[in-house]
């Protein structure tokens, strides 16, 4: 991937491994080892949203063709807008805050109210790169207050006449329509979003997109058939929705208690990715690599491989039903 072109969650990070420690094989269980009825309801779908339904309704047809009762979408997309819509089911739903730090992806096509020269339009959207401040469209589902947002960068495709092919990454809660009217207003000329399309929401990119009617036929093969293979290809393990958060792998004994709403302590420790700074998000996982927790450190990578003992993090939001490892922590 082009440097110029990164998002947050493009991140590389290393595990460094604090100490070494085996898990229990009789208590919880990989991932890729779910079967379908546990990805129902711990899974997510990298959905490719169409023109016309909203996010809201989109969800609740993914509940009405999957038969399940709690669903959830990671960011929403207005009406005419397509593109990547992660869409968590059951208790999946927990993590869909993470996708906030993610950093987000479009294409879209803009439209100038008169002809600009080419030269002159690079650079004026050259400008918007950085902290821009917005306030949010009338029709939006939010307070309309002026507020800052990130764009990591503005990728000019194309340019025909007074049409603007455009590629840009910015932060969630970032208003593509409004970057547009901005942009247009600096130029002198006005413009407008003519089309839009989510390309990525952090790691998930519409490369891995399935369509609502790809999930509706893999869900009949499954449930007519008993043929896993399509239904287990467009639902994902809940963990990937984690993939660009910092992680802490923590010893199956430190598991339990987390999920009965303890912090972690430093003793509870086994794994740790570099460059986690104090009061970063990070995700607690278990040796096997279940999502546990999600998790705000109090220290540094460093300083949390350095110490033995203390606190390293405070509870944000346990992602583990309580007792899927045994409660140990109870005993001391």
């Amino acid at each position: 991937m082009d440097k110029k072109y990164l998002l947050p969650s493009d991140k590389i990070r290393k595990r460094l491994i604090k100490v070494s420690a085996k898990t229990n094989p009789h208590y919880g269980k990989s991932p890729d080892e779910r079967s379908v009825k546990e990805l129902l309801s711990n899974g997510f779908i990298n959905l490719d949203k169409t023109s016309g339904p909203t996010s809201h309704q989109i969800v609740a047809w993914v509940k009405e063709v999957l038969e399940i009762d709690k669903a959830g979408h990671g960011g929403t997309l207005d009406p005419a807008v397509t593109g990547v819509l992660p869409t968590a089911l059951g208790d999946a739903t927990r993590a869909l805050q993470v996708l906030l730090l993610a950093g987000k992806e479009y294409v879209g096509m803009m439209k100038l109210h008169k002809k600009v020269e080419k030269k002159k339009i690079k650079e004026v959207c050259k400008d918007f790169v950085g902290e821009i401040y917005q306030t949010p469209p009338l029709r939006s589902a939010v307070k309309r207050v002026r507020r800052k947002r990130h764009i990591y960068y503005f990728e000019i495709i194309q340019i025909r006449e007074s049409e603007v092919l455009f590629r840009v990454g910015c932060e969630a809660g970032t208003y593509i329509r409004t970057l547009c009217v901005d942009i247009g207003k600096k130029l002198g000329c006005n413009a407008h979003l003519a089309e839009l399309r989510r390309t990525r929401v952090g790691c998930i990119s519409e490369e891995n997109c399935v369509t609502l009617h790809d999930v509706k036929d893999a869900y009949v093969f499954f449930k007519e058939d008993g043929d896993e293979t399509e239904i287990r290809s467009k639902i994902l393990p809940m963990e990937q929705l984690l993939n660009h958060v910092p992680k802490i792998v923590v010893r199956d004994s430190a598991v339990d208690a987390l999920c009965h709403g303890a912090n972690l302590a430093i003793p509870g420790v086994v794994e740790i990715d570099t460059e986690i700074k104090k009061g970063d998000m990070a995700a607690v996982l278990t040796l096997k690599g279940e999502g546990v927790a999600l998790v705000h450190s109090l220290l540094s990578t460093e300083e949390i491989i350095q110490k033995d003992s203390g606190l390293c993090a405070t509870l944000e939001r346990v992602l583990m039903n309580k007792g899927t490892y045994p409660s140990v922590w109870k005993k001391s």
